[in-house]
């Protein structure tokens, strides 16, 4: 069954990139145009991006009583994010992934899960202070739109669920496991339609719910634990600003510090908003309108658009196919974060 998943995650992304050939071919050239001193510490700064975003796991897995390995939270990390781009599926993919590997390194897949929603809220919650500068930027210049005031609007909106969802089970077990309940079945009513079943359990999301609550209620009792992975958050954005930063110095487009942080802002809001896989299309426009507002002109803002999407989505999404790749192979007796070995004998597929 693992092979048969990996083999379509492969046609999946091979049916991506051949979907995306056109706008790599333009990469491709226009990369070469660049000054090679800024691109590659762009390309160095990312690499750093791909570490902290393994350590931001890492300190919230130790938090919750998770013994991991941060390479192996890289590759987990790295292989969920590809698979959330080469199949949308809201994040519910990448999600369920690393419930599948918490199953075969025997830990349990809800507080993995509980780590996933914990590392989504801290990295809202460190871009919406990026968010606050940026919209600060565009009012100041009178470039605020409606457009960027409503998509700011539901990514409040997801991170204030994100938070009543992780306070009520600090709470109690019982708390998260009725809002979980409520959730589920609104899901089953909306699709019984279709499936003419009940899509989801709600006997499961009750006993994830208490699972998922003992991990957070550890927190609880030391929440300075997570004052770590808010810090992370931040030196995840501050990278990537930095790595916009250096792809204007590239090909020598001047800009000021406020039209990095707007431009970053506006680009990465439409990333989590956007409905088409990892915004595609859709962050590409948003950030290079932004750009050109702010007095650079068009063709510069597209350039450094088109090049910045390359190193930001592009890098990762290669290593994200290694990392998948090297998840796919059964994990050996004796390594770190299998307890039992014997229990790890692809019992569990993705």
């Amino acid at each position: 069954m693992r092979k048969f998943i990996f083999a379509v995650v492969l046609m999946l992304s091979i049916v991506f990139i051949i979907g995306q050939f056109a706008e790599l071919q333009s990469l491709v050239e226009t990369v070469q145009r660049g000054d090679w001193r800024y691109l590659g510490l762009a390309l160095i700064i990312q690499t750093a991006w791909l570490l902290t975003l393994a350590s931001s796991f890492l300190v919230i897995f130790q938090a919750l009583g998770i013994d991991e390995k941060v390479e192996n939270l890289l590759l987990i990390a790295t292989a969920a994010n590809f698979v959330n781009i080469i199949a949308p599926s809201g994040g519910m993919g990448g999600m369920a992934l690393i419930a599948t590997e918490a199953r075969r390194r025997n830990y349990s897949p809800a507080r993995a899960a509980i780590a996933s929603a914990l590392h989504l809220f801290f990295d809202y919650l460190g871009f919406i202070v990026v968010l606050a500068l940026g919209l600060i930027v565009l009012v100041r210049r009178n470039h605020l739109t409606t457009v960027e005031i409503t998509a700011s609007a539901i990514l409040v909106t997801i991170a204030v669920v994100l938070a009543i969802l992780l306070f009520l089970g600090m709470k109690s077990g019982e708390a998260l496991g009725k809002a979980l309940s409520w959730m589920v079945r609104l899901v089953n009513r909306v699709v019984h339609p279709i499936t003419h079943r009940e899509y989801l359990s709600e006997a499961r999301a009750c006993e994830f719910a208490h699972d998922a609550a003992d991990g957070l209620q550890e927190l609880r009792q030391e929440p300075r634990k997570l004052l770590l992975p808010i810090g992370l958050a931040l030196v995840n954005k501050t990278l990537l600003i930095c790595v916009l930063l250096f792809t204007f110095l590239a090909f020598q487009v001047p800009v000021s510090a406020g039209t990095i942080v707007a431009g970053f802002s506006i680009g990465y809001l439409f990333l989590i908003v956007s409905p088409t896989p990892a915004g595609l299309g859709i962050v590409e426009g948003a950030l290079t309108i932004i750009i050109s507002s702010m007095y650079i002109p068009l063709e510069a803002a597209a350039v450094v658009t088109l090049v910045y999407r390359g190193i930001t989505f592009w890098y990762p999404l290669v290593f994200g196919m290694i990392a998948f790749r090297i998840l796919g192979r059964p994990i050996q007796p004796g390594k770190p974060g299998t307890n039992d070995p014997l229990k790890n004998i692809d019992a569990h597929s993705i």
